[in-house]
């Protein structure tokens, strides 16, 4: 017990400049795979992107809304703004894997005690990022599906965009979609209770 003491003692008052540079000092080999890690670089910055081009498609639809307000209806002008609603919720979901993904794989962001710091990004790991895309995923498959049900109204008249079996099918995958979610839920938790 006592020798356990002071070998944590000895930890503590090391200098960490020297814990540091012993970890910083790899074979060549766990350096190279270490370092594969940056290739995830260049998927991250594809993915900004794409935040880029939504940024685009938001600003643009939200402008068609504006130039035409008059001449849709109130069923329209819903579908226009379900519209705005999950091209923001995709966006949210780029958000999280961009950094959470870069935070978790790839390098640490730095972002202690700024004051723009994502809440969840302070406990974030893969099993949680895997849960809050699957939350993100069900969230988007809400959307759509709450779109097609209101374009279900429509259903036998023309110009109609969905059958009553696009419904049912859309269902079918947002119920899957949850089941997953929950699926992941539980095993992440059964994964840290056992840790």
């Amino acid at each position: 017990m006592r020798a356990g003491w002071h070998s944590w003692t000895a930890m503590a008052n090391a200098n960490p400049m020297e814990h540091k540079e012993s970890h910083a000092q790899l074979r060549p080999l766990p350096l190279l795979i270490f370092s594969s890690r940056w290739l995830q670089l260049p998927l991250y910055i594809g993915l900004i992107v794409a935040q880029c081009v939504y940024v685009f498609l938001f600003l643009k639809e939200l402008w068609h809304l504006v130039l035409h307000a008059n001449a849709f209806g109130e069923q329209q002008i819903m579908l226009v703004v379900l519209g705005l609603i999950d091209v923001v919720m995709i966006s949210n979901l780029l958000v999280m894997v961009i950094v959470g993904g870069y935070e978790t794989f790839v390098s640490r962001l730095g972002l202690q005690g700024h004051p723009d710091q994502p809440e969840w990004l302070s406990h974030v790991n893969a099993g949680i990022l895997k849960v809050k895309l699957a939350m993100a995923i069900i969230g988007i498959s809400s959307i759509h599906l709450l779109r097609t049900f209101i374009e279900a109204s429509r259903i036998g008249q023309e110009g109609a965009n969905v059958t009553s079996e696009g419904v049912m099918w859309q269902t079918i995958i947002h119920t899957i979609f949850i089941l997953s979610a929950i699926g992941i839920a539980y095993v992440d938790r059964m994964t840290v209770q056992k840790h």
